[in-house]
């Protein structure tokens, strides 16, 4: 279930946050997603000290959005600026404080200084980390077979790590038996997943011209995320 926060700028709203956070160190999932991403500009400025968890976790999310960004997607989260909070299972179900009709509120009304400067940071460091942030890496481990038992297998690694481009990076290797004296050759690599296609890399560099002279075909064992 989605997680919806109401006004965490609110001393309601904050602990509600802070015994959201008591047990997890981002707001779904086992790393820093969307999610997090959708709390932390609402807040207006760092949060009291005497919030420890939200203290903790708007810290921890500064540190990543400078240094590497946040790409995960999350399990939903939405922040509203009055409602009550419906959340995932763990989270504690609070009514949000009733404000009295004659009490001059206004929840949209224009940002103070300090409120100002906040906004302005994490814009700055939103941007710069979206100039830092890498695409994401795969490893994978290729089967490579050779024509017959004639091909010259140190011959065929050769020509397999002779494709360069950017964003790959061929690893360890080593020679399998498959039968009547025919050996295929397993190789990992790692690839940056926004740079290097694998089919590309198969089809067009290591099942054509020159490399198809000892290669006669590929297929992907395993394809990991990392």
């Amino acid at each position: 279930m989605a997680v919806v926060l109401s006004n965490v700028n609110s001393k309601a709203g904050l602990q509600k946050l802070n015994d959201h956070l008591l047990t997890r160190s981002y707001m779904t999932a086992y790393q820093a997603s969307k999610d997090d991403m959708a709390v932390f500009p609402a807040l207006s400025s760092s949060p009291p000290s005497s919030y420890v968890n939200v203290t903790r976790w708007y810290d921890h999310i500064s540190a990543l959005l400078r240094s590497c960004g946040i790409t995960a997607e999350g399990n939903g989260v939405r922040v509203e600026a009055t409602c009550s909070v419906s959340s995932a299972p763990g989270v504690a179900e609070q009514k949000a404080p009733a404000v009295d009709e004659d009490d001059d509120v206004d929840l949209f009304g224009k940002e103070t200084e300090e409120e100002h400067a906040a906004t302005d940071a994490r814009a700055a460091a939103v941007k710069a980390s979206g100039k830092k942030k890498e695409s994401g890496k795969s490893s994978i481990l290729l089967d490579v077979k050779p024509w017959d038992d004639e091909t010259e297998m140190q011959k065929l690694e050769e020509a397999v790590r002779s494709v360069k481009m950017e964003g790959l990076l061929w690893g360890a290797s080593k020679l399998v038996p498959v039968g009547y004296g025919i050996k295929k050759m397993q190789i990992m690599m790692t690839i940056v997943d926004d740079l290097v296609s694998v089919d590309s890399l198969i089809e067009d560099h290591l099942c054509t011209e020159p490399a198809n002279e000892y290669i006669q075909s590929c297929d992907i064992v395993a394809f990991n995320k990392i």
